[in-house]
């Protein structure tokens, strides 16, 4: 195939991207006089907050209901978005009570993910459309489950890898897919950055916050206000880490860049050296990820977020024959190959968040698929969790795609389904 000229290439994606970020605002703002969707959050926290606005930001909603388990929570965010849209929202403690709601078409689930799942699964029971924060799943088992249910459910699915709308990212595809680079020999993602943290020490919960209720299928640990609405995402049995936080958002980027499906082999080292006895998962982590393709470089630090190149703290390089591009949320760089070539840097700036959420709302109305389907979301989220499995068996792991199990490491497919707390039901059957 020809190689296309770089000037042209950038025209054409910029003016492609562009387009199509303004067609996705502009076909959920102006939906023609049709009624509002009727929409519910569950999981009132920053996260949640922020998916809302997006969405009355895109337009053609009505959020009817909310849920949550922190009564403060609760009532912060119903004054918020009364004030927001003019209306008054139901509240519920339970989310079942809230997937009861007469008129509700689609939800938002915006918990920390030990209770993803569950969500997930019983409102396309219910008949409705979901948006569904990452990672998809707690464990791999979990998404196998989701991903079952989305399909027997037939219903629209969105799910939050917002990276997908950064136009840096959607050029930097087009440029690399376009055969720029040639072969991708290897790709490298990383973030670093300096993480808070608050007081660990067990102690009662707020007044307001069912803790219990929290946890949900999860196991029930001492309340802190580390964990609590904090930094639940550095606590082991909850948010399982920063790779599978944060840094699943640069893994789904690079899956979705290069057309990658599942590693053939993960194999992780680290440990908590910064943080010992404050954090349950690795301040420190380098992962290698064995794709079909090519293999994937991670690293994270928790710490240390001024280096001595900055710009390249967060983002993902690849490598190709011809070339190499980094690539972050908001510009990437075209690096030639060869010494004292110029760089190219290329500014890519977008409401990631808008978008990726008014692509959810065009496909409610329009009944199609958006960008981001369970299948593809759980691909990304088991890459990860495969990851922390090899951290914790302290072993390269191998899997079998076909199978869905690690062929080489038997005790190790045991932490592919973590048993729920009583009196929780894990959705998958087998």
């Amino acid at each position: 195939m020809e190689t296309m000229n770089r000037r042209k290439f950038m025209g054409t994606a910029v003016a492609g991207t562009v387009a199509m970020t303004n067609m996705l605002q502009g076909a959920s703002a102006n939906t023609g006089g049709e009624p509002k969707l009727k929409i519910g959050l569950i999981g009132c926290g920053g996260y949640g907050m922020a998916d809302v606005r997006a969405a009355l930001k895109a337009g053609g909603v009505e959020v009817i209901a909310l849920c949550d388990v922190d009564s403060q929570h609760l009532k912060d965010s119903e004054a918020k978005i009364q004030e927001m849209q003019g209306s008054e929202p139901e509240t519920f403690k339970h989310y079942r009570e809230l997937l009861d709601t007469p008129g509700l078409q689609a939800v938002i689930i915006a918990t920390p993910p030990q209770w993803h799942a569950l969500m997930f699964i019983d409102a396309l029971k219910k008949g409705l459309d979901v948006y569904c924060e990452k990672p998809l799943s707690y464990d791999i088992r979990e998404g196998q489950a989701m991903v079952a249910a989305a399909k027997r459910a037939g219903r629209v699915v969105q799910i939050g890898f917002q990276r997908r709308q950064s136009k840096a990212i959607q050029q930097a595809r087009e440029y690399i897919q376009a055969g720029n680079l040639g072969r991708i020999i290897q790709a490298e993602a990383q973030i670093h950055y300096t993480a808070s943290i608050l007081d660990t020490a067990p102690q009662d919960p707020p007044k307001s916050l069912d803790w219990n209720l929290w946890c949900g299928p999860a196991p029930k640990l001492p309340y802190c206000p580390q964990i609590g609405h904090f930094a639940w995402r550095l606590e082991k049995e909850y948010g399982h880490g920063h790779l599978v936080d944060w840094g699943i958002h640069m893994i789904d980027a690079t899956r979705w860049i290069l057309g990658l499906t599942m590693p053939k082999s993960v194999q992780a080292a680290g440990g908590i050296y910064y943080f010992k006895d404050k954090i349950t998962t690795p301040d420190i982590l380098t992962v290698h990820f064995d794709f079909e393709k090519c293999p994937v470089i991670w690293r994270h630090r928790v710490w240390g977020a001024e280096e001595y190149t900055p710009e390249a703290s967060n983002g993902v390089f690849f490598y190709g024959e011809k070339g190499t591009i980094f690539v972050s949320d908001r510009r990437w760089v075209i690096i030639p190959k060869g010494k004292n070539k110029e760089r190219k840097v290329q500014e890519g700036r977008s409401d990631m968040g808008t978008a990726h959420m008014a692509e959810f709302l065009n496909a409610v109305r329009t009944r199609t698929q958006p960008t981001c389907t369970t299948e593809d979301a759980h691909c990304s989220t088991a890459a990860t969790k495969l990851a922390m499995i090899a951290y914790d068996v302290d072993a390269k792991i191998t899997w079998d795609a076909q199978s869905q199990r690690i062929t080489n490491r038997g005790r190790a497919n045991k932490l592919l389904m973590r048993p729920y707390r009583a009196p929780y039901e894990h959705p998958y059957r087998g």
